[in-house]
């Protein structure tokens, strides 16, 4: 595995992604984009110091010369810029120099004399510019420089330097192609080439031996022409026989000056046949050694993940032992890879696809290691009676179910990861919408806010769950099944909690949820969520888009967005969720704000992992209360007392005895490893429930059956409903164009339960309940219910 290299994929100052693989070159290092990076044979010249990096290549300073006539010590161009390192550094100041048709960098100008960290050969390399600081070199896969000036006007000049030096490098290359005579073609090209050069010689012999009799007959007839002019013939006939003999000159000078065009045309050919083939060939030779290169990675991911599962299980209380929880989804050093480190290798337990359970194995629809005979179907047969009773507290086991799942992925890159058709393998059994009800496992802090006198204290909850809906992420590293459209999901605690929750799936692509929850406590929280996300080929970056309401019946009325959410080592490694972006929550009615930063993970970070700050200020922008913690921990709240500081200035100090811990984490229950790291909340989330509409997610088919195990079954019933959703969608399209054609007026589709209208706060159009649901189920009258299932 030493020749992985983890680059701990996250995003760097500048831009989130760089396309596409690279690799180091050899000796040194190349830019490392957001793929797999694996080292690959440079064709260019080597850095560390090789002979393609021009050592103590000119003078300080970033200095410019155009021309051919620059000395083989002088330098085109040298200076500053900033290079795409890896996912931990980012953008970082290296010092380029470009001679000779070679662009070579290093750490500092000082480093010139002994330390080359790579370099590119400009003369097979590409050139391309992205947006008005940044630019990249590659030079066909191998390597590749993603570069950023400090302005656009440093950019130009760079560009045009590496341009006309390009132009130079290409000239110097042909001309020595002319005595290489060592090119690695195959004997078939050779063949090739053979033969085509023969078919012009031979071409080339025949106009040639045409040019000699054109010779020899025009140089016989000029001869009888001259002995008619020695003849006594009148003057007419004499200028004719002129006219004549001057144009079988100029006949024969033609005939010549075309055989020396083909001969010419044939001198070039195979002055330039070695350098056609070259080129042919170094591109074949890219192409195979990238096959190549993704063969292997896959390989050597199967046989990791076969390691693994074939390897002697610890038993589970040594395995909680070994560290906290913090400490298993946290990426280890062997994770993270720094841009001049060659090797990095990996315990073969961390190199897994998807957290699977340990010790159980997929028969059918039993799962081994319990001791009873009963089957799936039979356990759950009496569920729907007790689920009144008693919430459910457990869920099968997950199977340890095997997936190739470079064969999926690597189709996947850069699409948008909800028009992926995905098996369930990689899902958890709960939907999108059962996930957003979620946010409510703390209500709670809602409640306590509900209670607050002063806006400011009240606000500080509001935080505190906000932060707290993050929470039950931390290990879930499965993706939840993606609604169908009319889809909804019922959370109905009036009685436990004193809250009811409805989601429904109100657009298909973009997917869009709708979300309305009210408490008799004191409070109503609305939202209406579209999911984007996309897949980098090392990470899923999945960003949530839409504004969540939070009102209180005092009358505050509370906004704010979600974070970016980023699932690291998609490929290779150990899968670990990270959240990060900052979360600006206003209180439209007095003007109060709270700013949270969710500080993103860093490898180099002294920094307590998954950190969560904040600030609660007033519509002054006087800083009232201090919020501390990690959004899978814990939130503290400091009071801000007014202080001395030095020289009497008043200042800020936070003061140890008013601090008070707004929320912690319940603790996982008892097996969660092998339930999806469910919380309590969602293992009772697809219980069986009676009274509930058809369109409710625990009615769907293809969740219920993965939930059993039945993984087969379920990606079958998986597709059914998928194709299902196809026809109807097709059909409503086709009745929209039909009644265009007609000119009758043709509804599109809307929702049941929620109704799209602008809202007076934010100005924004969402989907707000619109009523009537707890009404029907009372009645159980579901007849406007489509049938999705």
């Amino acid at each position: 595995m030493s020749e992985l290299r983890a680059a701990g994929p996250g995003p760097g100052p500048g831009p989130a992604a760089a396309p596409g693989p690279s690799a180091p070159a050899a000796g040194g290092s190349g830019g490392s984009g957001p793929g797999p990076s694996t080292p690959l044979p440079s064709p260019g010249p080597g850095g560390g110091g090789g002979p393609g990096c021009p050592v103590g290549a000119g003078p300080g300073g970033v200095t410019a010369t155009s021309g051919s006539g620059s000395s083989a010590s002088g330098s085109a161009r040298e200076g500053w810029l900033f290079k795409w390192t890896n996912y931990i550094k980012g953008y970082q100041r290296r010092w380029f120099v470009l001679s000779n048709g070679l662009l070579s960098y290093y750490r500092s100008k000082a480093e010139m004399r002994h330390t080359c960290r790579g370099t590119i050969n400009l003369a097979t390399a590409n050139i391309t510019v992205e947006d008005s600081c940044n630019f990249i070199i590659s030079n066909g896969g191998a390597q590749t420089y993603h570069l950023k000036a400090s302005s656009e006007v440093e950019r130009q000049r760079w560009v045009t330097a590496l341009e006309l030096a390009k132009a130079r490098a290409v000239k110097m290359l042909a001309e020595s192609d002319e005595s290489d005579n060592e090119e690695s073609v195959s004997q078939t090209d050779k063949t090739e080439l053979q033969n085509t050069l023969r078919t012009l010689s031979s071409k080339v012999e025949d106009l040639s031996t045409c040019n000699d009799l054109i010779a020899k007959h025009g140089t016989a007839l000029q001869r009888s022409l001259s002995e008619l002019e020695t003849l006594k013939l009148p003057a007419e006939s004499n200028e004719k026989i002129k006219q004549v003999n001057e144009r079988a000159t100029l006949f024969r000078i033609t005939s010549n000056a075309m055989i020396n065009a083909c001969r010419d045309f044939l001198m070039l050919a195979q002055t330039h046949s070695k350098k056609w083939q070259k080129s042919l060939q170094y591109e074949r030779d890219q192409r195979i050694r990238l096959e190549e290169t993704l063969e292997q990675l896959a390989k050597q991911h199967n046989h990791l993940e076969r390691a693994f599962r074939g390897a002697t299980v610890l038993p589970a209380s040594a395995s909680r032992g070994g560290g906290s929880a913090k400490d298993e989804c946290c990426p280890g050093k062997g994770d993270l890879s720094d841009e001049d480190d060659d090797n990095e290798f990996f315990d073969a337990p961390e190199i897994i696809t998807m957290p699977e359970s340990m010790g159980h194995k997929r028969t059918g629809s039993n799962i081994s290691g319990a001791s009873s005979d009963i089957s799936l179907d039979e356990q759950y047969k009496h569920q729907l009676e007790d689920t009144k009773k008693e919430k459910r507290t457990r869920i099968p086991n997950k199977p340890n179910y095997s997936l190739n799942l470079w064969s999926i992925m690597k189709n996947c890159i850069g699409k948008e990861l909800s028009k992926i058709p995905m098996p369930v393998n990689f899902n958890e059994p709960l939907s999108m919408l059962q996930r957003l009800t979620e946010d409510l496992e703390y209500h709670e802090l809602l409640d306590r806010a509900a209670k607050c006198e002063s806006s400011l204290e009240q606000l500080c909850y509001v935080a505190a769950f906000t932060v707290s809906s993050y929470s039950t992420t931390v290990f879930r590293t499965s993706k939840p099944f993606n609604p169908l459209l009319g889809e909804t999901f019922e959370l109905d605690r009036l009685e436990e909690n004193g809250y009811r929750s409805l989601c429904e799936q109100v657009s298909h692509h973009p997917p869009a949820a709708a979300h309305h929850a009210h408490s008799k406590h004191g409070w109503t929280l609305r939202q209406e969520i579209k999911i984007t996300s996309k897949f980098r080929g090392k990470y899923i970056s999945i960003m949530p888009l839409g504004t969540i309401h939070c009102i209180f019946h005092s009358g505050n009325h509370y906004t704010w967005k979600k974070v970016t959410t980023t699932v690291h080592n998609i490929i290779v490694g150990k899968l670990w969720i990270d959240q990060s972006g900052e979360i600006e929550i206003i209180n439209h009615k007095t003007g109060d704000k709270c700013n949270l930063k969710f500080v993103p993970y860093s490898y180099f970070s002294r920094d307590v992992a998954r950190k969560v700050t904040g600030e609660v200020t007033d519509p002054s922008g006087k800083v009232h209360f201090i919020l501390l913690g990690t959004w899978d921990e814990k939130m503290d709240c400091f009071k801000v007392l007014p202080g001395s500081g030095e020289n009497g200035a008043e200042g800020r100090q936070r003061a140890e005895e008013s601090q008070v811990l707004l929320w912690k984490r319940n603790p996982l229950p008892k097996n969660a490893e092998n339930m999806y790291y469910f919380s309590e909340l969602a293992l009772t989330l697809n219980a069986p429930e009676s009274g509930t509409a058809p369109t409710d997610s625990r009615l769907r088919p293809d969740q219920r059956l993965m939930e059993n195990g039945r993984w087969d079954e379920a990606n079958a019933e998986k597709q059914r409903l998928e194709e299902k959703q196809r026809i109807s969608r097709k059909k409503r399209e086709a009745e929209a164009m039909k009644a265009t054609e007609d000119g009758t007026p043709y509804d599109p589709y809307k929702a049941l339960w929620f109704e799209r209208k602008k809202d007076p706060v934010t100005k924004e159009l969402a989907h707000v309940y619109r009523g009537g649901y707890w009404e029907s189920k009372e009645k159980q009258d579901w007849s406007s219910c489509p049938d999705i299932f």
